[in-house]
């Protein structure tokens, strides 16, 4: 394959005079947006054009996402002046604060070596074993929310009554986070993701997140207790090796990306496996399908996308036969990559058996999420227990009277009515 250089940059969308726009609108449940499918078949790598009017990179197929995901050359670091955004850049209190004050250790904003710094400070907290002996708490949460569920009549909201409640609880409790303020941050959480046409709507909710952990840190150093948060302040911050405004950007990071991500997943797996009667009765046969079925689920869903996945070459350096040069803006779409029919047959199908854990929805590389253990644990015991408990669980509204996030950061259900 021929490199191609600067000169033919346009040509490489393919006959196409002008980039396509930038980002594109999911129009169904169970598929990225359609132009994707078009992208990949152009190259693995096509030029776009953001609504700030800068043309950027997007990669579209699993090995390319896989190679940018882990070279050095190629910088998650949002500090930098150049990082590629969406919208129109502005240098306002809006943008110096994103890049001073809620930098400090938000380390899925950095690269090595300081990103490594801050990562091996939690990562015994979200390893396998760790994961496996918050099992039965997950399981006892599963249940009492189902109970409630029962208790409550014959129909509820799946997303306000089980899929949220679920990984907040979770979360909470392992941070230190007391869950009786959930609605103040999932109220901003909701805020900041919503949409990226409110920059100023997200960054208000982003500092009023921050000002409440803010708060909850220095209350938490006087008398540390037996969670993640205190466990930091009597390590780490004792030792004078995290700072306190690097703490609470560590905590709003964990808070936000462990609830919001797996409470999105909850409800649209289950919409999914139910609208796929015939595989979700070979799982209900064999409940030890449940942990792959999650990982097809993952892939196949993808609900977060290009979000997780905003990078920028820092050097020269050629992937998929084109060179990005430095300075370039380069967005993974993570929902292309997993429907890359060079990886995944018959992609575009939901086939629970699949086996594919080499899907890119936790990423890739040094940067993949840290929480991926946690998260795989909450679905799995989300998915079996439901269906276990309400075998009869159903919807009965037609998929177009239903209400997604099309215009999120991250695609799920805004509301989920069932019945049993």
């Amino acid at each position: 394959m021929t490199m191609q250089d600067s000169p033919d940059r346009d040509a490489a969308v393919g006959d196409a005079a002008t980039p396509r726009s930038f980002p594109m609108a999911r129009r169904c449940p169970y598929a990225p947006p359609p132009e994707y499918a078009e992208l990949r078949a152009r190259g693995p790598l096509v030029r776009v054009q953001v609504p700030s009017g800068a043309v950027i990179w997007v990669v579209t197929r699993h090995a390319e996402a896989q190679q940018v995901l882990t070279d050095p050359r190629i910088s998650t670091d949002t500090s930098r002046p150049d990082f590629p955004v969406l919208g129109k850049r502005e240098h306002s209190e809006y943008e110096q604060v994103m890049r001073t004050k809620l930098h400090e250790g938000s380390f899925i904003d950095m690269d090595a070596p300081e990103h490594d710094i801050y990562r091996r400070m939690l990562i015994t907290e979200f390893t396998v074993r760790r994961i496996n002996q918050l099992r039965p708490g997950i399981q006892q949460t599963a249940d009492q929310l189902i109970d409630d569920m029962l208790a409550g009549g014959a129909s509820a909201d799946l997303v306000e009554a089980f899929g949220l409640p679920l990984p907040s609880l979770v979360i909470c409790q392992l941070l230190g986070v007391p869950y009786a303020d959930r609605e103040y941050f999932q109220s901003r959480t909701r805020r900041m993701l919503a949409s990226s046409d409110d920059p100023r709507g997200a960054y208000e909710a982003i500092m009023e997140i921050r000002d409440y952990l803010d708060d909850l840190v220095r209350r938490a150093t006087r008398d540390p207790g037996d969670n993640l948060i205190g466990r930091l302040l009597r390590g780490p911050v004792a030792a004078g090796e995290l700072s306190h405004n690097a703490l609470v950007n560590m905590t709003f990071l964990l808070l936000v990306a462990g609830h919001e991500t797996t409470a999105n997943m909850i409800p649209l797996g289950v919409f999914t496996l139910l609208r796929n009667p015939d595989q979700l009765a070979g799982l209900r046969a064999d409940p030890t399908g449940w942990p792959g079925a999650v990982e097809e689920l993952l892939r196949y869903l993808s609900v977060v996308d290009w979000v997780a996945f905003d990078r920028m070459a820092i050097e020269d350096v050629e992937i998929g036969g084109q060179l990005l040069r430095a300075g370039d803006g380069v967005f993974v779409l993570g929902a292309s990559a997993n429907r890359d029919e060079r990886v995944f047959a018959n992609a575009d199908e939901l086939e629970v058996g699949r086996g594919a854990r080499h899907h890119v929805a936790f990423g890739y590389g040094i940067h993949q999420c840290l929480g991926q253990n946690l998260a795989r644990a909450e679905l799995e015991i989300a998915y079996r227990t439901l269906f276990e408990r309400i075998p009869d669980l159903r919807t009965d509204e037609p998929d177009e009277a239903l209400s997604f996030k099309y215009g999120g950061g991250i695609f799920g259900m805004n509301s989920f009515p069932v019945s049993w």
